[in-house]
């Protein structure tokens, strides 16, 4: 973690070697935090186990050589399906936070979904970012700071909102609490610096009454709350979250401009399914034509060819845009995007796939133990 001049640090063949050289450019602490999930990490080794249950099928004698890995979403013209996906306090990885990331999402035209709890505001991130951008909301307590904020993304030219609906409660990882981690007196939500705290304390608990149900899920969102944030912006809303197919369909019929199926990178309910195997379902639910994104676990162009085939528009990278910021900031995260891209290009050749649109699940098999 440094903000000496960026150069590319030696040995990176393949993306997920940015995930291989993370602990020797992160303190121990901010490694163990970056890296974990909740809990016992169940979920979040679900979520990367799951793409090695599919195998690739290659095919022969296709014509690709007019390939390409374009795609049109929300509006959008991207290059490539991979897009930047929110994560908070960026500068745990580095000193420049997502002003760097945002001029890597400028240089290799990816689409950059800005976190509520970035290191940077939403304004400065969108004057260093690209055309493609989002803005992913966390419903705040005070109706007027979520009105705020809805404001600022519209001024800022930001194309959507992506709600988050899962992530209302979330336990730490062991792995991050055995580290000590604590987060640094200078990672501040940026984005809410300027929102008073509530200085009314939280009622008391009567006695019998849950932490939990009465405690910390007091303000978890709602489906009045998705009515009414859908009322209050020109944007369209994503939902962010979705794991289960019944979930899925009402969220279509609401209104929502996409899904993302996310489990919040392992984040979230610690034992939940891997988000490449609820993905099929959800995209059955939905039905073809309608926008679905995934996160959790992509590592290489190889997952990603994975995930389109099961149903996925596009795939969005976390942890591993992290650690690409970290080890070279800016220059880090494009070429971590470059390396991605090539490695579907790749994937996509050898399987007879000259756009995504070619990519089906004919083209997966159940991979054979080893």
């Amino acid at each position: 973690m440094s903000d000496q001049p960026e150069r590319l640090p030696p040995g990176i063949a393949n993306a997920i070697d940015y995930e291989r050289l993370a602990p020797q450019v992160l303190p121990q602490g901010h490694h163990a935090y970056i890296a974990g999930g909740s809990g016992d990490d169940v979920t979040l080794r679900a979520n990367r186990a799951a793409f090695g249950r599919w195998a690739i099928v290659p095919r022969l004698l296709r014509d690709v050589r007019g390939g390409h890995s374009r795609l049109t979403l929300g509006g959008m013209a991207l290059a490539h399906p991979f897009l930047l996906a929110p994560v908070a306090h960026g500068r745990l990885a580095h000193p420049q936070a997502e002003r760097a990331t945002a001029r890597a999402a400028q240089a290799t035209g990816t689409c950059l979904v800005a976190s509520t709890l970035t290191s940077t505001t939403l304004e400065e991130i969108a004057a260093s970012a690209g055309p493609s951008r989002c803005f992913q909301l966390y419903l705040q307590e005070n109706r007027i700071h979520t009105l705020d904020l809805l404001r600022r993304a519209e001024t800022a030219g930001y194309h959507a909102i992506v709600l988050t609906l899962d992530a209302h409660l979330q336990l730490p990882s062991r792995s991050a609490l055995a580290s000590g981690f604590v987060m640094p007196r200078e990672c501040i939500a940026a984005n809410l610096a300027s929102y008073p705290q509530s200085s009314v304390p939280a009622p008391a608990l009567d006695a019998g009454e849950s932490r939990i149900f009465q405690g910390a899920m007091r303000h978890a969102p709602t489906w009045d709350d998705l009515r009414w944030l859908m009322q209050s912006t020109r944007l369209p809303v994503w939902a962010k979250g979705v794991a289960h197919p019944d979930d899925a369909r009402r969220l279509q019929d609401a209104g929502a401009a996409g899904l993302i199926v996310s489990n919040h990178g392992g984040r979230g309910l610690d034992g939940s399914p891997a988000t490449l195997a609820t993905l099929p379902g959800v995209r059955a639910a939905v039905g073809p034509g309608y926008p679905v994104l995934m996160d959790g676990g992509v590592r290489s162009g190889t997952d990603a060819f994975k995930a389109l085939a099961l149903g996925a528009d596009a795939v969005l990278v976390g942890r591993l845009q992290l650690y690409a910021l970290a080890a070279a900031g800016a220059l880090g995260v494009a070429h971590m995007i470059q390396l991605l891209t090539e490695e579907l290009h790749a994937t996509m050749a050898q399987a007879g796939c000259a756009t995504l649109a070619d990519i089906t699940p004919d083209h997966l098999t159940a991979a054979l133990p080893c």
